[in-house]
């Protein structure tokens, strides 16, 4: 039976995150820089004939209902397919951390079903299904660090030089939809521009959403400190809780507090599996 093992779906950094506003359907108006990094969730797929589709959880247990098989049924209602697949997931990568593992499980499943199933869609019609399943969806399948705006679905790659993090996650963790919706959240930065961006990439900003989540939930401001207390200038990465530096070539990182998830993580150029799915501009769309 046919199979794609050790598929990839590498997490993402937000390097600054600004809120310009709110539009009148209350969705907020973003800037934001997206790297890739090299701490990843890794994904199995086995072919299934009759349609089917089931989970399987190798490491941290999912909820029932998560983005994985959220992708592939999505996948498989627009593409009419008879075929499913059994996918085995490993989890690696910190949930409720502001680092878009969801989101690039089911791109990463988007891409492997692609295949997998011989649809041959290209890149702009995945992006299609992926954003009805989370706004960080079509990133993920575009497959370059970038510079986004509006509610996350306007990106431009960029081209970053290559980075190491010392990325911290507390245990507690934060839901998105408590932070935009607090009260005291800041709504009104100036838009950038992204030249002004680009020239000072991983110093640029900083986060809107931080001071909220430092309130509402304490391990963001124990995770800031226990960076800075190494010689790091910490921020927040997305909606949190997870933080984040950048390191110099000669620091080190301690050993991390008792149950927070810390790692040294590398700058990715592109994701892994770009090429996977067919540029829009090579079928003609």
């Amino acid at each position: 039976m046919k199979s794609l093992h050790d598929v990839p779906a590498p997490a993402k950094l937000n390097l600054f995150l600004h809120v310009l506003g709110r539009r009148p359907d209350g969705m907020h108006l973003l800037q934001s820089a997206f790297v890739l990094i090299d701490w990843c969730d890794t994904l199995h797929f086995e072919l299934r004939l009759q349609g089917e589709l089931s989970r399987e959880d190798l490491t941290s247990a999912l909820p029932a209902e998560d983005l994985v098989l959220a992708a592939a049924r999505a996948l498989q209602s627009a593409s009419g397919t008879p075929l499913g697949a059994h996918i085995a997931v490993e989890k690696r990568v910190p949930t409720q951390a502001g680092m878009g593992g969801g989101s690039s499980d089911a791109a990463t499943c988007l891409l492997a079903l692609n295949r997998l199933w011989n649809l041959n869609y290209p890149v702009g019609k995945l992006a299609q299904i992926g954003v009805k399943l989370g706004a960080d969806v079509p990133f993920f399948l575009g497959g370059h660090n970038a510079w986004v705006e509006g509610i996350g679905e306007r990106l431009t790659p960029v081209d970053l030089p290559s980075a190491r993090f010392a990325v911290a996650k507390p245990p507690q963790g934060l839901e998105t939809a408590r932070i935009f919706q607090d009260a005291h959240l800041k709504r009104s930065s100036e838009a950038a521009i992204i030249s002004g961006f680009a020239a000072n990439p991983y110093a640029f900003g900083e986060n809107d959403l931080q001071p909220v989540a430092q309130r509402l939930c304490p391990g963001v401001t124990q995770a800031l400190q226990w960076l800075a207390s190494q010689g790091f200038a910490g921020r927040m990465t997305g909606s949190g809780s997870a933080v984040f530096a950048l390191m110099k070539p000669a620091q080190g990182l301690q050993a991390a507090p008792a149950g927070w998830q810390v790692r040294e993580c590398g700058s990715l150029e592109a994701h892994p599996l770009v090429g996977w799915a067919p540029s829009d501009d090579s079928v003609g769309g």
